[in-house]
């Protein structure tokens, strides 16, 4: 049993006899009210409850129905939410017609670049300042980032712009400071299966940005973003940046078809970051659009003033007028897939 459907009669006194039966049973739940009808989603191994013990649940009168679901992703399946989930940011609806725009720098630098970067994106008609503050490099003797005085440079950014802001953690222990600084904290594709660390943005309310790791299933995504959900932070975004295949010719190979395959799957809204996925600036255009033409809700692209200069993927990093020039291709684009930029 592992979503619980209420009649819409259904009381909070039924409620908390149900999550009192399950807790008995040595499992967790997690209570989501609609419009019209509530649901309670089962949390744990249900595989090792009886179908008595589930004709048990169903006999209760508040109940509607009971059903199992095969996946073993629950919190983000179709099956617990028909309808695809809308996640608020200060205003910014990521998931709804709208297709919102993340940009900025790979790595914040300095606290003028990040602000110049921040006002011609933020012009050309971006919602989000992105920036890592802590970054995590393939080498140890690359740029590691500024950590606290770069979370400050971010939101200094925003206080002067009002674009919020998305900054990637590796560190739990980073936890209070991110929450402090950032509007979504960021999960990098190669922390996608840090699970201690999953688990700890899973408890607190801000919304999650999950990265794909580099060589993760679709699957395997999905079940990290149970373990986020599990703790009780339902908004998570899931993020395709690639993939790592035999395929030298781009940074990763860009897995579109993942877009439709979690669309069916998942109720979670999911950005596409072409950036990271082709390494490539020339080809960064061409990605995005056909990103939005799959159905992605939202892009994740590095813009940089002086990609040359860069300290971190100024290949991949468009100039702010090349920025300003996708969006306004991207437009159309949008128009023709019933959505907007």
């Amino acid at each position: 049993m592992d979503i619980i459907v209420l009649k819409p009669s259904a009381k909070d006194k039924d409620i908390r006899h149900i999550v009192k039966k399950l807790e008995s049973k040595g499992l967790r739940s997690h209570v989501s009210k609609g419009t019209e009808r509530t649901i309670i989603g089962v949390i744990g191994d249900t595989s090792k409850i009886s179908e008595d013990e589930v004709a048990g649940v169903r006999a209760i009168d508040a109940v509607e129905d009971v059903m199992r679901i095969i996946k073993p992703y629950k919190l983000a399946s179709r099956e617990f939410k028909k309808e695809s989930t809308v996640i608020d940011v200060g205003g910014v609806k990521i998931g709804g017609k709208k297709i919102p725009i993340i940009a900025g720098p790979c790595a914040v630098e300095s606290k003028v670049i990040v602000k110049n970067i921040a006002t011609k994106v933020k012009d050309a008609g971006a919602s989000f300042i992105r920036g890592g503050a802590f970054k995590p490099r393939t080498s140890p003797y690359s740029f590691q980032g500024l950590g606290e005085e770069g979370l400050k440079i971010l939101a200094h950014a925003r206080e002067k712009t009002g674009l919020q802001v998305v900054t990637e953690i590796m560190d739990p222990r980073d936890l209070d400071v991110m929450v402090q600084y950032s509007d979504i904290i960021q999960i990098g594709a190669r922390n996608m299966q840090n699970f201690r660390l999953l688990l700890e943005v899973g408890t607190i309310n801000k919304p999650v940005l999950l990265k794909r790791g580099l060589s993760a299933t679709i699957k395997e995504w999905l079940m990290a973003a149970e373990y986020i959900m599990s703790k009780g932070n339902l908004n998570v975004i899931l993020c395709e940046r690639g993939i790592r295949t035999f395929e030298t010719s781009t940074r990763n190979t860009l897995d579109l078809s993942a877009i439709p395959v979690l669309k069916e799957q998942t109720h979670l809204p999911v950005i596409v970051d072409p950036s990271h996925a082709v390494g490539k600036r020339s080809l960064v255009a061409p990605m995005s659009k056909a990103a939005v033409a799959a159905g992605a809700d939202g892009l994740l692209i590095e813009v940089h003033t002086d990609p040359e200069e860069a300290l971190s993927d100024g290949e991949q990093s468009l100039t702010p007028d090349a920025f300003a020039e996708l969006i306004n291709e991207l437009i159309p684009i949008a128009k023709a897939v019933g959505r907007s930029i």
